[in-house]
């Protein structure tokens, strides 16, 4: 997913994303092991969009803290 679809998300659709990509990234994983995974380069594109997600997430608290000083 783009950060700019990121980014108009809200807080609670943001975890949700992560929580059904952290899933999938686990079932991606056992697939590999077994050795059925077709597309290995989408185990990458899961944990960048996590990573993604979780940086707005954290620029989102980082912003909110810095108002309320």
């Amino acid at each position: 997913m783009k950060i700019a679809e990121l980014r108009k998300l809200s807080n609670e659709e943001l975890t949700t994303k992560i929580t059904e990509a952290k899933k999938e990234l686990l079932d991606l994983r056992i697939k590999k092991s077994t050795g059925t995974l077709e597309k290995p380069s989408k185990i990458n594109e899961l944990r960048k969009g996590i990573a993604r997600a979780l940086t707005i997430l954290k620029e989102r608290e980082i912003n909110e803290s810095e108002e309320n000083k």
